[in-house]
C-alpha cells in the first residue's frame, strides 16, 4: 500500500511517500503500526486530532477500513477562503 504523507507530516517523516506492507485493518490500526517505524513517525502521529486521511482519495474517518486500499493519504486539516 502506498503511505502519502502531506505538509507538516511530510516534513516530520522526512519523506512525501512510503510503500508499506500492513495487517492493518483500520485507518487508526494503520497509523498505530507507523507510529513504530520511526522516532520521526511517532512524533508525526502523536496528535491524530490534527491529521485528517484519506483512502484512495476520499476523505474517511479513522474508523474507516483499509483493507484493499492502494492508497492512503495524512494530512492536516483543509482549511477554506
Amino acid at each position: 500500500m502506498q503511505i502519502r504523507y502531506f505538509a507538516w507530516l511530510r516534513e516530520r517523516i522526512g519523506t512525501g511517500a512510503e510503500e508499506v506492507e500492513t495487517d492493518a485493518k483500520t485507518v487508526v490500526a494503520l497509523i498505530e503500526e507507523l507510529k513504530t517505524r520511526s522516532d520521526a513517525h511517532a512524533f508525526a502521529f502523536s496528535d491524530t486530532a490534527a491529521i485528517r486521511a484519506a483512502v484512495d482519495q476520499d476523505l474517511v474517518p479513522f474508523d474507516a477500513p483499509v483493507t484493499g486500499a492502494k492508497e492512503v493519504a495524512f494530512f492536516p486539516p483543509m482549511t477554506g477562503g
